[in-house]
């Protein structure tokens, strides 16, 4: 059929007046109807019940299946994480992790690439290398795949899956403005966290966008030296213009950001980090959120001990830095910070191609 070669792979990330115009409804507010639907988790025509039965024979016959992507596998640990390897219409595979904390928020963990190229040392997905963007419906549908898996709504979104959001700001932009639609999953700004390793023209784009998401800067450390062996991007972006960009940030938007310190056993864990640190962050308006580094396989790290990490926290409160200690849930089945890796990819070969749409 023509209108068949038309149609995406997938129907989310598409409003009611979309719908109704790609799929050439009879009526426009079968569209809407639709919509909800979608926002509900419908895995198919067939669920649609409010639209007659003829015109959903039509739509299957048109489009058998409206969704990209497909669950690979599904693990769940004893805190009720939720860890998802989502097979994407090309074969490849991105995870996504659902997480349940102490108050019973539920919160989505979605990534934005497959792989990542930004080489940080410590993390997994960086051993990947970047294989290529994902698209919008390819990310909204992460989120669809664990609602599905989930027993609660669905509350907060973390861009801080698998590759840097802001080295794919377009997508996961468009991505936000669909979760926070008021008819959709009606989800606040304030609940969207985006995650980046320091990806200054990203931090500038969304400061002059003014979204008013909330922002985590993964630091590690505040000296140039050591910062530029853990992550490569320090190389690019040093520390000092990372902070004019964040400074500039904060003076566009007014919110208070978090710095992610990932602590590395005898790296970033003495008293002189712990005063570079204070140093670096003394002008913002920020918290301090400690992360002890997540065991992964092949990295060259160590997690510090407790006695290791009460020192460092001392430090940070004689130097009357505000900070949280975060112990990371879903590492039972590899799905906590940094953990994220999928041998499922390996040995498939994709050309990434830049995508011209990487910018909005």
């Amino acid at each position: 059929m023509e209108q068949e070669n038309k149609l995406p792979l997938s129907l989310y990330g598409l409003n009611a007046e979309n719908l109704s115009e790609l799929l050439q409804l009879p009526k426009a507010f079968y569209g809407r109807q639709m919509y909800a639907w979608l926002i509900k988790g419908a895995t198919s025509f067939d669920e649609m019940t409010n639209l007659p039965k003829e015109e959903r024979a039509r739509l299957k016959e048109i489009m058998p299946s409206f969704c990209s992507s497909t669950v690979e596998t599904s693990e769940t640990d004893e805190s009720g994480a939720t860890k998802m390897g989502i097979r994407l219409h090309d074969g490849l595979v991105v995870e996504c992790v659902l997480l349940i904390d102490k108050k019973g928020r539920h919160t989505a963990c979605l990534s934005s690439q497959v792989g990542c190229a930004m080489g940080c040392t410590f993390c997994r997905t960086g051993t990947m290398g970047l294989l290529r963007n994902l698209a919008t419906e390819e990310i909204i549908e992460q989120f669809i795949h664990l609602t599905r898996a989930s027993t609660q709504p669905i509350t907060h979104i973390v861009y801080m899956g698998m590759g840097e959001p802001l080295a794919n700001i377009a997508p996961v932009t468009r991505s936000i403005r669909y979760f926070h639609e008021e008819q959709g999953f009606n989800i606040s700004f304030r609940r969207i966290t985006i995650s980046t390793c320091g990806i200054v023209p990203g931090i500038l784009k969304i400061a002059e966008q003014k979204l008013p998401v909330r922002l985590a800067v993964s630091l590690v450390s505040a000296e140039n030296r050591i910062r530029d062996r853990v992550m490569p991007v320090n190389q690019k972006w040093n520390l000092n213009e990372l902070k004019k960009a964040l400074l500039h940030y904060q003076r566009l938007i007014g919110k208070r950001f978090t710095i992610e310190y990932c602590l590395l056993h005898n790296i970033n864990t003495d008293e002189v980090s712990a005063q570079k640190l204070a140093d670096y962050v003394r002008t913002l308006d920020v918290v301090v959120n400690l992360i002890p580094w997540n065991p992964a396989e092949d990295m060259p790290w160590e997690t510090p001990s407790e006695e290791e990490v009460d020192r460092f926290t001392h430090y940070l409160d004689r130097l009357h830095i505000k900070y949280t200690l975060r112990r990371s849930r879903g590492r039972e089945i590899n799905g906590a910070c940094g953990q994220l890796a999928v041998p499922l990819n390996k040995g498939m070969e994709y050309d990434f191609l830049d995508d011209e749409d990487d910018e909005e």
